[in-house]
C-alpha cells in the first residue's frame, strides 16, 4: 500500500497580486475565492477527501507546510 503525504506550498512574499497582497499578508492567506476561507484553508479542506480519490492508498494523518519563517504563526492560526 502507498502512503500519501500531503504537501502544501504556502510562501511568497505578495508582490505579484499586489495591492491585495502584501508583503506581511501574501495571496495564499487572502480570501479571494468570495467564501469563508482563505486560499490556504481551501487547500487544506480539500486534503478531506483525498483518501476517497486515491482508494489504494493510506493519506497521512496531517500535510506538511512549507512555509517562510516570517509567516508560520499565521499559517498556524489559519489552519486552527
Amino acid at each position: 500500500m502507498t502512503t500519501l503525504i500531503p504537501v502544501i506550498l504556502c510562501g511568497g512574499s505578495g508582490t505579484r497580486l499586489w495591492p491585495l497582497s502584501r508583503e506581511s499578508e501574501p495571496k495564499q492567506f487572502l480570501r479571494l475565492t468570495g467564501g469563508p476561507h482563505s486560499l490556504l484553508q481551501d487547500t487544506a479542506l480539500r486534503l478531506n477527501g483525498l483518501a476517497q480519490l486515491v482508494p489504494d492508498a493510506r493519506v497521512a494523518p496531517a500535510p506538511i507546510l512549507v512555509t517562510h519563517n516570517d509567516t508560520r504563526f499565521l499559517v498556524a492560526a489559519q489552519l486552527q
